[in-house]
């Protein structure tokens, strides 16, 4: 069994089964916790999931899986007054899932467009791409750092499919977006990438920044065909205060 089919099946069991045993089955005993909400190590993970109330579901949408490390994007009912898409992060060593990120937004939209937070492509595509894709999306990523928007036009298909819910599709309706929020004094800007995690035609970058003057945990998912961003997801969620948050590992 491959690193991602361990992660679907050690988080269907667990999340979706509500089967506390998987936890004994599929976590290292030393599991590192970044999750800003729960406990480190497999007791704080056992604990957590005893917690949840009866009306939690777990819904995964996509999986995105490189090397050691398997992001799945989905969605949590139950945890909040309206369903959560997340962005969940394992890496994997020795068969075991040995430490986790992630970020929650509350589900909003749909965007101008007519799109979900989480609708569009599932699967991973043109598998063969995956280095062509993570290099030029770095190059995407590099404009947008040093604040460089000419001749992003290269960059993006037509169409390109936008599921941020605040955003319409097409790439004058991101320019407008960011405008948008700017004027609205909730600026984006992403100031370190500390993970890239690519499978074909998907790219997942894990950075931080500033959205709406808070330091944010963000999480941007990338479809890319022909050598252009087709399609884009994101979850962004407010950095908490480090003294509510339950381990000492820091979110990154």
């Amino acid at each position: 069994m491959d690193n991602k089919d361990l992660v679907i099946r050690a988080t269907t069991e667990l999340l979706e089964e509500r089967d506390l045993g998987a936890i004994d089955r599929y976590w290292a005993p030393d599991y590192i916790q970044h999750s800003p909400v729960v406990g480190d190590g497999v007791e704080g993970l056992r604990g957590r999931i005893a917690r949840l109330g009866p009306d939690f579901r777990y819904e995964r949408v996509r999986a995105i899986a490189e090397d050691d490390l398997v992001a799945l994007h989905g969605r949590y009912h139950g945890l909040a007054g309206r369903p959560l898409v997340a962005v969940n992060m394992w890496r994997v060593a020795d068969g075991k899932l040995t430490e986790h990120w992630e970020a929650m937004q509350p589900e909003a939209g749909p965007s101008p467009s007519g799109h979900t937070m989480l609708d569009g492509p599932t699967e991973p595509s043109d598998l063969d791409r995956t280095a062509a894709n993570k290099a030029r999306l770095a190059e995407l990523g590099e404009r947008f750092m040093a604040g460089r928007f000419d001749q992003i036009g290269d960059y993006y298909s037509d169409p390109y499919i936008q599921h941020n819910p605040m955003i319409r599709d097409g790439l004058d309706g991101l320019i407008e977006g960011i405008g948008t929020l700017a004027e609205r004094g909730i600026p984006l800007r992403i100031e370190a990438v500390h993970r890239v995690v690519g499978e074909g035609d998907f790219v997942l970058v894990q950075a931080e920044g500033e959205f709406g003057g808070r330091r944010s945990v963000i999480y941007d998912i990338f479809r890319l065909a022909d050598n252009r961003v087709a399609e884009h997801w994101d979850v962004v969620a407010p950095m908490p205060d480090p003294a509510t948050v339950p381990h000492a590992n820091g979110l990154f």
